[in-house]
């Protein structure tokens, strides 16, 4: 699911400590930095939201560690 990411989602991101990218996820390998369920990570990176122009891309089997 992909939508816009604006101001109040990024101010709201940092006050509510938000986790929702890979690098937060159980599912997600760190030694080869990729997702155990074979799903590309590029889209769900924290280093992607670096960008404030790029849709939000939720992940439908997000696991909060």
């Amino acid at each position: 699911m992909k939508v816009p990411q604006t101001a109040i989602f990024r101010q709201q991101r940092e006050r509510f400590v938000l986790r929702f990218t890979c690098e937060h996820c159980a599912l997600f390998e760190r030694g080869t930095k990729t997702c155990a369920h074979g799903y590309p990570t590029r889209e769900h990176r924290l280093r992607y939201y670096e960008d404030p122009t790029v849709p939000i891309v939720f992940c439908k089997d997000f696991d909060l560690e």
